[in-house]
């Protein structure tokens, strides 16, 4: 992990100020965008199509990164994705690899949701972006070449937050959400996540610190927010939400959410697979080259996806 603390600007987040939290955003960024970042990152399949795009929000506008196949045809299924960054960080492209990916070998069509980001826009305004987000997506599917009867919520670490607030909120509202997919997931957001074994177990990872955990909830977090709201593992109606995969990474202060919200969700009558990376650090789906698990990782996302999305029929063709 040597290269990856090189190219990480140097950050106390201790005592980080919400302007500096914007500095070090807009640095981390320039580093991304960087050639040697792309040694981490990896590259895009090519065998996608990506670009860029806005939807309208009641009030608002946010920006989109669609990936689609160069060969895939139409009525695909729909993946809304959400990037990770604790809410204060992050960019739809940092899952170039990971998106395109599944966007040519599924094939579907997905969109990275670009929502607001504090300190600049508070809590719970990314969760309010995700939640108006979703419905807009499903309705402009069909221009895009996208089934919305086949849609899929994907986040990673806060993104997965989105994702399984988004896939909770389907079910309540009937939207068509078949199968929801968190990567090393934040699943709570109160104060109870410092007393987690693995917050301190793991305490010395390189992503996801605790000086990074709390300077989160210090940033984006306006005084007298009650986290519970936006913790699926705090939420008590958990039935009727879509099939789930949770991959946790072994080497993550947030590793024992993952098996916990499992728990919770077969209490409340979900299929869920869970499955433990060991050797995988925090954010290990955008660092494939530094973190072998990636792949594996990215190719059960794969599987998982297309024997929830695909007819038989279509696996069969697309495995010959």
């Amino acid at each position: 992990m040597r290269m990856l603390s090189a190219l990480m600007p140097e950050t106390d987040w201790d005592s980080i100020t919400p302007e500096q939290v914007i500095e070090h955003r807009e640095a981390l960024n320039r580093k991304r965008r960087s050639p040697l970042f792309g040694l981490i990152t990896g590259r895009p399949d090519r065998g996608a199509r990506i670009t860029t795009h806005t939807v309208d929000l009641p009030g608002r506008q946010l920006g989109v990164r669609v990936y689609r196949p160069e060969r895939g045809g139409s009525a695909l299924p729909l993946i809304v994705a959400f990037h990770g960054g604790g809410f204060i960080n992050g960019t739809p492209d940092q899952d170039d690899w990971l998106l395109s990916y599944l966007a040519a070998r599924c094939p579907a069509v997905v969109v990275s949701v670009d929502y607001r980001l504090a300190p600049e826009h508070l809590l719970p305004a990314a969760v309010e972006d995700a939640y108006d987000a979703l419905p807009r997506l499903i309705e402009q599917a069909g221009p895009w070449g996208a089934d919305p009867a086949r849609t899929v919520a994907l986040g990673s670490s806060a993104g997965a937050t989105l994702a399984a607030l988004t896939a909770i909120r389907a079910a309540e509202l009937g939207q068509p959400v078949r199968a929801q997919i968190l990567i090393n997931p934040q699943l709570d957001w109160t104060d109870r996540v410092f007393r987690y074994p693995s917050f301190t177990e793991n305490a010395d990872a390189p992503t996801a610190t605790p000086a990074n955990c709390r300077a989160v909830q210090r940033i984006a977090f306006p005084s007298s927010f009650d986290a519970r709201t936006m913790s699926p593992l705090r939420l008590e109606n958990l039935a009727g939400t879509a099939p789930a995969l949770i991959q946790a990474a072994g080497l993550d202060t947030l590793e024992d959410q993952a098996p916990a919200y499992a728990d919770r969700l077969r209490q409340a009558g979900v299929d869920v697979t869970l499955t433990r990376y060991s050797t995988a650090t925090h954010a290990f789906l955008s660092m494939p080259r530094l973190v072998p698990a990636a792949r594996p990782a990215r190719a059960e996302m794969l599987a998982y996806l297309r024997s929830h999305l695909l007819e038989r029929s279509e696996t069969a063709t697309r495995d010959r």
